[in-house]
């Protein structure tokens, strides 16, 4: 429970919210929740019927919660681009752990 707190602090905006009476708050906790909710379902879904390219690491709901903000929330004029720049960021990202666990693997030689 903890943890789901603590990623919806920051990915559904929990964390920006003054408590000043208890419905609000439990407006905007269950509103905070739903958006979670959301970036968890799309999450799987994409995980389980289109598996992602090796040389990329599989969608995060970080990436889904800016992909979802830059193409549907904010009107991008070039929508292409950021689709690009997200396969191009986690291309990156899996090389990265690639060479991290190489480099790891071979400091326990």
């Amino acid at each position: 429970m903890e943890e789901t707190f603590q990623t919806e602090k920051g990915l559904a905006g929990l964390d920006e919210h003054q408590v000043r009476r208890y419905p609000s708050w439990a407006r905007w906790v269950t509103l905070a929740m739903l958006a979670h909710a959301f970036l968890a379902v799309v999450r799987a879904d994409e995980h389980a019927h289109r598996p992602s390219p090796d040389d990329l690491i599989p969608l995060s709901c970080n990436e889904i919660c800016r992909l979802f903000t830059a193409l549907v929330v904010r009107s991008v004029r070039d929508a292409a681009h950021r689709l690009v720049w997200s396969d191009w960021r986690r291309r990156h990202q899996a090389r990265s752990r690639t060479s991290h666990y190489r480099r790891q693997a071979a400091s326990q030689t």
